[in-house]
């Protein structure tokens, strides 16, 4: 026979003899803990959008050697693990950098996208690189040119072609600008950036002034 509710000399027969409501109320219980587990996941979890990565990334199609202005540029978040490493995050200071390579619309914008220190470190594998603009004689050279590519910087003599110097080895082409637009009946003879170690760079530039380069590629 039961006995009293919630009565009985074991666990079970206090069990077995629980008033009817006892299951509500446990029901209701378990549904309370288990919704508080659920809103302090949901508190602790990291909000998806606060943990996107702030980018910046090109507004529209983009060419090398491009001076880069704010209506160039937007910004953009990624998820974690989504943005490049080196990726930029502020469009201002990108404006006024030239690009080394050409930029499709939404693309994201690195610190090798760009004429500077890090291209240079990246392009010859040296931290002590330098970028020189150089000014070649034959500026049909500069048409099949590209970045990337590796040369010997040599300075000609155009009075005694035997004695030619080779000024740096293994150069590395960061920017080749495309060619400028006809004016009259001249045109501008484009620059070419090469990046070099701090030493062969300042023989370069210092030959650039008064020696016509040339490049012999590898």
């Amino acid at each position: 026979m039961r006995g009293p509710l919630g009565s009985g000399d074991t666990w079970r027969e206090a069990f077995d003899n629980r008033p009817p409501w006892a299951d509500g109320v446990l029901l209701r219980r378990v549904l309370a803990v288990l919704c508080a587990v659920a809103a302090t996941i949901l508190f602790l979890r990291e909000d998806p959008e606060r943990a996107r990565v702030a980018v910046v990334v090109a507004a529209r199609d983009l060419a090398p050697g491009h001076l880069l202005t704010s209506a160039d540029l937007r910004p953009a978040r990624l998820p974690p693990g989504a943005a490049p490493e080196g990726a930029e995050t502020d469009p201002a200071a990108l404006t006024g950098a030239v690009l080394t390579a050409a930029l499709r619309t939404g693309e994201v914008l690195t610190d090798v996208r760009v004429v500077g220190p890090r291209l240079a470190e990246v392009a010859t594998g040296s931290r002590d690189a330098r970028i020189v603009p150089i000014r070649l004689a034959d500026s049909a050279i500069t048409e099949i040119l590209r970045a990337g590519d590796r040369v010997d910087v040599v300075a000609a003599d155009t009075t005694d072609p035997a004695r030619a110097a080779t000024l740096a080895e293994d150069a590395a082409v960061v920017l080749v600008p495309e060619a400028a637009a006809e004016s009259g009946a001249s045109r501008a003879e484009p620059v070419v950036l090469v990046a070099l170690d701090s030493r062969r760079a300042a023989a370069v530039a210092a030959a650039s002034l008064n020696s016509a380069l040339t490049v012999v590629f590898h």
